[in-house]
């Protein structure tokens, strides 16, 4: 119980101090615009509406894993696989929230360099080890030995969003991750053996705060992860979209360029 007091109040400090982040900002884009005479005032209640909206968001999703942690300590025999699973799930939501507060201002953050596709997929994997051996969930890696041109603090960002969903939504089989050579540069494909997506939501899953009939059948989304990572994407220079069929898993494509390696088929991790 004690220990499920600390993580309840870690909750309440963190949604306090967004609520207070997205507030400051507001407050200084106020301050620094009433000095222009062309001020905007409109534009800028939209940038805190929507960073209010956001956190909101993001305040709902988290509660999920701190109650069912809560749950899980109440238990007579704690499990303690699941209550490390769950502090994991927290421990996202965090770096998902400080990804935000850092991505209106990316552009000043960006550094474009060559990096080696593998090495970043590995370490992202290896980061979600845990959930893969919770949920029994296999891993397959396969041709990623290319450069790419990116950012790796941001490319890495947008892997494990996308890795969190793929783990989410995938109940048994494997999440394959692989590259492909196209006319247009390179495809780095995350693949699951998942539940799908409807077509009718496809159009619509990069926008902030859709959910789509996953979302509201697992009362769980909020709609953030994709969101960001369209954003992010933009401004790397990288496109990403998604195909899926309901009952037959989702791939997850994202278009970059590259720099061909030798070609080294990884084994099953």
């Amino acid at each position: 119980m004690e220990c499920a007091f600390y993580v309840i109040a870690f909750y309440m400090i963190c949604v306090t101090g967004a609520y207070l982040a997205a507030y400051r900002f507001y407050k200084k884009q106020q301050e620094e615009k009433e000095t222009e005479v062309t001020i905007d005032k409109s534009e800028d209640w939209e940038k805190y509406q929507e960073s209010a909206d956001f956190f909101a968001l993001w305040a709902h999703q988290i509660k999920t894993p701190i109650a069912a942690l809560n749950v899980l300590l109440q238990e007579p025999e704690v499990n303690t696989a699941g209550c490390r699973q769950e502090l994991f799930k927290i421990e996202s939501y965090v770096e998902m929230a400080l990804g935000y507060t850092r991505f209106e201002n990316m552009s000043n953050d960006l550094v474009l360099e060559s990096y080696h596709l593998e090495e970043i997929v590995r370490n992202v994997v290896k980061k979600y080890a845990v959930s893969f051996i919770y949920k029994h969930i296999a891993i397959q890696l396969d041709h990623l030995d290319y450069k790419i041109l990116t950012d790796d603090k941001w490319f890495s960002f947008v892997l494990e969003q996308l890795l969190s969903n793929a783990l989410k939504y995938t109940m048994q089989g494997e999440i394959h991750i692989y590259a492909r050579e196209d006319k247009n540069g390179l495809q780095v494909v995350i693949s699951d053996t998942g539940i799908g997506i409807k077509r009718e939501d496809l159009p619509r899953l990069f926008e902030r705060g859709f959910t789509g009939y996953n979302g509201r059948m697992d009362k769980k989304a909020s709609g953030l992860g994709l969101y960001l990572c369209k954003g992010i994407c933009n401004k790397l220079g990288h496109q990403i979209f998604i195909e899926s069929e309901v009952g037959k898993g989702t791939q997850v494509i994202i278009q970059m360029q590259y720099e061909k390696l030798n070609h080294t088929d990884l084994t099953k991790m």
